[in-house]
């Protein structure tokens, strides 16, 4: 499989016969090397319905007649606007054609603001993704703090890779998300949810550095970068 980093939360994953894409956010992320009209998916992973990680959904959606996996809520709301969607709980587990998803819980706020608008609509609870494709397990923690249960994460999967948030204020940052990575006892860990704007800018390599004195491998991948998996 081939994994393309698109900044923020957005994880682009190409699979034998599909690809799926997490946290679309294109159109009005800094990082983006790519816009969503150029986005060719079958299914689109959705961890909670903030602005930065709804980005470009329904758009990818509607242009790709693709399926958007989301928290119930969340889906249900996005279904009213034209997706095809489907819905999933914390905890619960569903086999998709290209491979299994298991929605696990995040430790953060849901809502969705629509556009020019002023509207905060309740969108449930917030999520993660633990991803079983082509023989291996990817674990998306979605904007998330550092929660005890990631210990039974790492217990009960065994991870291949995990992109973990270092943003902090809204997230973990760096410090938790070292102890994140011991607890999910992840192969390999890759940063994300940094340096979109100010108040999460942080340093990815002191970052990876820490994680490397934890006898944890972690890499930076830049926003439009390609890694064979």
């Amino acid at each position: 499989m081939n994994i393309i980093f698109h900044g923020q939360s957005c994880v682009e994953i190409r699979l034998e016969g599909h690809t799926l894409i997490i946290d679309p956010f294109l159109n009005h992320n800094p990082q983006a090397v790519v816009k969503p009209e150029n986005i060719k998916a079958d299914y689109i992973l959705v961890t909670h319905g903030h602005g930065d990680h709804v980005g470009d959904s329904l758009e990818i959606a509607k242009q790709n007649q693709a399926t958007i996996i989301a928290p119930n809520d969340l889906g249900r709301y996005l279904s009213f606007q034209g997706a095809q969607t489907h819905g999933m709980g914390i905890g619960g587990e569903y086999q998709f054609p290209f491979g299994k998803v298991k929605m696990t819980m995040a430790l953060h706020d849901s809502s969705y603001n629509p556009p020019g608008s002023k509207e905060n609509i309740y969108t449930g609870m917030a999520a993660g993704f633990l991803i079983t494709v082509e023989g291996k397990t990817i674990y998306h923690a979605g904007d998330t703090g550092l929660f005890g249960d990631m210990q039974l994460l790492g217990k009960l999967n065994a991870i291949d890779l995990a992109f973990l948030p270092i943003g902090d204020n809204y997230t973990m940052g760096p410090r938790d998300a070292v102890i994140a990575a011991k607890f999910l006892q992840a192969k390999m860990v890759i940063p994300m949810h940094y340096n979109t704007f100010p108040i999460i800018k942080q340093d990815p390599h002191a970052f990876v550095e820490s994680l490397a004195s934890e006898g944890i491998k972690g890499i930076v991948m830049e926003p439009g970068q390609n890694l064979a998996f």
